[in-house]
């Protein structure tokens, strides 16, 4: 398995197609079928921001060999960041129980099957590969879906796109000023940058470190520093501009599609891809639904995972995917009871999409003080040594804080 294809493929790849779960699926189809090509210049701009705090994260995790909760318990107030890491866990059940729904729903429209059904196989099926197989393993599999956002930009073969007009829209945009507008690109960031995938990416590359023992502390100082952080910078970098794409993709396949036809409300990715049907073909259809599906597959892992990592740092506990269920009982736990939890949903009176809602407004509250703390550990010698993050990796990523303390504080006024 070391000499795969993929062997060099690292968590900033499969945190990036994390990112573009079956809920943010949801909100780039209605990006593209609302506004058409108006909503395409978000992508390059959310790309720099969020790819730096990714990169910063990632760096706390391989210098400091511990998770960020664990950073972030150390530099803090322990009771601000058990808080936050609830919220977390909150907003990471709601989240899972949008995409199980979403991946339900599409099974069904592919196979016949009944959702519900399809809902409980894909939490069992993501469940159990996280309890009983080891980490090494896993991630091997992990790495291989995430090619499946290459069948967003399939999409684009099989139906007209005027590139002249794309090229336009994406960075000489006639930009659109109402209320409107203005929450669909909260929702584009908002999306594009959460808290889960900060903790996921941190506590990946510790758990890439301790699966070859033979990695050393960056801290300690030695002579595979240099080329680590190479390799985390272009694992980062990388990752979210296949992320960022494989976003831009979706904006525009529905844009060219939905929107030209009038089709401008988009609440589900079940109903995105079968709307894509009578318009684009079979083909298309089936090429956005079984992308849907795969992503999913990431992104549930990824929820529930990057919540587990966080509490049982915050407690103390041992937090680790190649542990044995015996092992990690405690982690475990956590994993289950997200997943359970989440599946627990459908079967209340609670509709998936008011959760997703639910999960964005407490993201938003939580995604800005982690980001702030995430800054302040970078910049700090005596967390990150002679690491500390770079001038222009700073101003980005306090960049990228104000614009989500806007867009929260936009969210929360609408």
């Amino acid at each position: 398995m070391k000499n795969h294809p993929l062997s060099k493929v690292g968590p900033g790849w499969v945190t990036g197609v994390a990112d573009d779960d079956p809920s943010g699926i949801v909100t780039y189809s209605q990006a593209g079928a609302q506004f058409g090509l108006n909503m395409l210049w978000t992508m390059p701009i959310t790309y720099p921001l969020m790819a730096t705090i990714q990169l910063l994260c990632a760096q706390i995790g391989r210098v400091t060999g511990r998770g960020l909760a664990a950073n972030i318990k150390s530099n803090f107030s322990p009771l601000a960041v058990f808080f936050l890491v609830l919220l977390l866990l909150i907003a990471n059940v709601l989240n899972i129980a949008a995409d199980i729904a979403a991946m339900g729903e599409v099974a069904q429209l592919v196979t016949g099957i009944n959702w519900h059904v399809m809902t409980v196989f894909f939490a069992l099926i993501t469940l159990s590969l996280q309890i009983f197989v080891p980490y090494h393993r896993y991630v091997f599999f992990l790495k291989w879906l995430t090619l499946s956002l290459l069948a967003y930009a399939a999409v684009l073969f099989t139906v007209h796109v005027p590139w002249g007009e794309v090229l336009l829209s994406t960075f000489m945009p006639k930009l659109i000023l109402n209320s409107q507008a203005a929450a669909m690109v909260v929702g584009i960031f908002g999306t594009t940058i959460s808290p889960y995938l900060f903790f996921w990416q941190a506590s990946q590359e510790v758990e890439e470190m301790n699966i070859h023992s033979g990695k050393p502390l960056l801290m300690e100082g030695n002579d595979v520093s240099s080329a680590e952080m190479r390799r985390i910078k272009w694992d980062t970098w990388s990752g979210m501009f296949y992320s960022n794409i494989a976003a831009y993709f979706i904006i525009l396949a529905t844009g060219v599609t939905l929107h030209v036809t009038g089709v401008t409300d988009i609440t589900t990715a079940a109903q995105a891809a079968e709307a894509l049907r009578p318009l684009a073909g079979e083909f298309a259809f089936l090429l956005f639904a079984l992308g849907i599906l795969a992503v999913g597959l990431i992104a549930v892992p990824v929820l529930a995972g990057s919540a587990a990592y966080a509490l049982s740092e915050v407690l103390g506990w041992r937090s680790s995917l190649e542990d044995s269920a015996m092992q990690g009982k405690k982690f475990y736990l956590i994993i289950s009871i997200s997943v359970l939890g989440a599946l627990g949903i459908q079967y209340l009176p609670i509709n998936p999409m008011k959760a997703l809602f639910w999960s964005a407004v407490i993201n938003g509250v939580a995604a800005v003080p982690l980001m702030v703390a995430i800054l302040i550990l970078a910049a700090r010698t005596s967390v990150m040594g002679s690491y500390t993050a770079s001038r222009a990796s700073l101003a980005l990523g306090w960049l990228a804080t104000g614009i989500m303390g806007v867009a929260a504080g936009i969210m929360f006024l609408s």
